[in-house]
């Protein structure tokens, strides 16, 4: 049996061995960690959060990957059933999906994707310690981290882990542990604010976006084929 590698899609369901599992969480996590993108994030956190002591911005760093979290879930749990109720194919909605995510990718490449995160979590301002909460949510938990770019790529990775509970299982795992690594980079950063170079965030950002360009034509790639627009080769 011939098992090639393309992206997530292509990982076949019906064989549910320890091999596929860890290249459905890797591709998965390389995904879902590329859009979230918490070390580009990690210097706009520190600008909006720089009213607030260290303490404070250590629980708004944790409480804001945990309403995001949450949030990513609720799409990755109730996306399919959003498509269904609208009658989106599978196979239109992985096109739709790879198209914003290349678009992403691309700004990325021309960083415009951080300039223009930068301009939305800008109106802050000098907020006090009771608006913790409320800059844990706005503008931390959205649009910062689980923006539309990451809720897209939840839906779509999601799309099919309605196949097999060891692939939905694994799915969640992968996004749990992009989530995790998250809270942890950005309560460093709330710590370490001096070390981070954004030149540093700026190069490491163009690589993953690299990335998310390949996985999001894949993603299109297989949206046609399904249609039998193009072929499988």
């Amino acid at each position: 049996m011939r098992l090639s590698y393309s992206s997530l899609t292509a990982i076949p369901y019906y064989d549910q061995k320890s091999p596929f599992v860890i290249e459905t969480f890797i591709t998965a996590f390389i995904i879902y960690f590329v859009v979230v993108d918490p070390i580009g994030n990690a210097p706009i956190f520190v600008a909006v959060t720089s009213h607030l002591g260290k303490a404070a911005r250590t629980r708004a760093a944790i409480e804001a990957t945990i309403v995001a979290t949450m949030i990513m879930l609720f799409f990755a749990i109730c996306g399919s059933w959003v498509l269904h109720y609208l009658r989106i194919g599978e196979p239109a909605f992985k096109i739709a999906g790879g198209l914003i995510l290349f678009l992403v990718a691309w700004d990325m490449l021309n960083s415009k994707r951080q300039a223009r995160k930068k301009k939305e979590t800008s109106p802050i301002g000098d907020a006090g310690e009771d608006e913790l909460e409320n800059v844990a949510i706005f503008p931390l938990a959205i649009p910062l981290l689980a923006g539309p770019a990451a809720i897209m790529s939840v839906m779509v990775v999601s799309a099919d882990f309605d196949k097999g509970l060891a692939m939905i299982l694994t799915g969640y795992t992968a996004l749990l542990a992009v989530m995790v690594v998250t809270g942890c980079i950005l309560t460093v950063a709330s710590f370490a604010e001096n070390l981070i170079d954004q030149r540093v965030t700026n190069v490491f950002s163009r690589i993953t976006a690299i990335i998310l360009a390949a996985l999001s034509v894949q993603y299109i790639v297989d949206g046609l084929t399904a249609l039998k627009i193009v072929s499988a080769s």
